[in-house]
């Protein structure tokens, strides 16, 4: 794609990450690895290695392999409120070792986790639920915002959609703003640019990739969906605190729930094992989704996916994703659809 065409979506984040076009790549637990953080990243994105409670020994693998792979920043994504204190200071301090610049964070802000990174001069990426924890991201240090609406899948810390919970955000901060959940074409970018947002962060898109760590059988449904056929519900919540909420493909497991799909304790599901990671047990009602290296019942297993799962028809190579959706928002803002007010000029 010409340079020329990309600058028209170029916005002030692209220069302050260091990527090409303001499309980002969300740290998909499990999925978001080195081979896809990597595509995203040459093609022009700006990927988040998804880190999420890992050991130090595979971020350092991961990253070292996405040092390889590619010369462009990335940050590595983390949740420090779903992270055992010790872990997660092993984690960070593994980063600096491996020279990491940029963090993306999720879930409760923690100051004080905020102000360790600030204070080693890296930036921080806080997506946020509601208005009231991107302030509590604001006064922490946070450098960006992405607002995550409840039309994503995965993890939903919010009960807003995308779009109204980022106005009233940009409403109160001056901070570059990232607009989450439901995005998978360039008419979403450019409608998000068009309020006033700098950059997208996608999840689904990229997950039914080639490049991505799910597994076919997750690829296959996401194409195979439309965004009706997710449901948001708290019964994949082993791992996790009571409460955190997923929006995934409706299974066997979730329509047995005769539509009570929230309010589930943790404490009372069984852990019984339904699937198998590199001969660790994948107990059934816990968050991990199949990955490549995913066997047993994959279908019972959470099957992510975001609303706009309705607009993904097919694998494609996350470059082509990507090629697309700068292609088709330029259209958009060359025939009229919508003004490039928040565009770098």
């Amino acid at each position: 794609m010409a340079i020329e065409t990309r600058k028209q979506i170029h916005t002030p984040l692209c220069s302050l990450l260091g990527c090409e076009v303001p499309i980002l790549l969300a740290g998909m637990g499990g999925v978001a690895r080195w081979e896809l953080a990597a595509a995203v990243a040459n093609a022009g994105g700006f990927p988040a290695l998804g880190m999420v409670r890992e050991s130090p020994e595979l971020i350092a693998s991961e990253v070292k392999a996405m040092q390889a792979a590619t010369d462009r920043p990335f940050a590595v994504n983390l949740i420090p409120a779903a992270t055992d204190t010790a872990l997660l200071d092993a984690q960070i301090n593994q980063c600096f070792e491996l020279g990491i610049t940029a963090f993306s964070f999720f879930w409760d802000v923690l100051p004080d986790v905020v102000a360790r990174i600030k204070n080693e001069g890296a930036l921080v990426l806080h997506q946020v639920g509601t208005a009231e924890q991107a302030q509590r991201a604001e006064d922490a240090g946070a450098d960006v915002i992405i607002a995550q609406g409840i039309e994503a899948g995965g993890h939903v810390h919010g009960r807003t959609g995308s779009f109204a919970l980022a106005e009233t955000i940009l409403q109160r901060t001056k901070l570059p703003l990232v607009v989450s959940g439901g995005i998978s074409t360039g008419k979403g970018l450019a409608s998000a640019l068009e309020l006033g947002a700098q950059a997208v962060q996608c999840g689904t898109a990229f997950l039914a990739t080639y490049e991505s760590f799910a597994h076919a059988d997750h690829k296959q449904r996401v194409v195979d969906a439309d965004g009706d056929d997710t449901v948001l519900t708290d019964i994949f919540v082993l791992n996790w605190p009571k409460g955190a909420a997923v929006r995934v493909i409706a299974n066997s497991i979730t329509d047995t729930l005769g539509g009570v799909l929230l309010g589930h304790d943790p404490d009372k599901l069984p852990r019984d094992p339904i699937a198998w990671d590199d001969g660790q047990e994948r107990y059934r009602f816990s968050t991990d989704s199949p990955l490549r290296t995913t066997t047993g019942d994959l279908e019972a297993m959470p099957n992510y996916a975001g609303q706009g799962a309705g607009l993904i028809r097919n694998v494609v190579s996350a470059g082509t994703r990507i090629e697309q959706m700068v292609t088709e928002a330029v259209a958009c803002f060359d025939g009229g659809c919508a003004s490039s007010k928040s565009v770098e000029t």
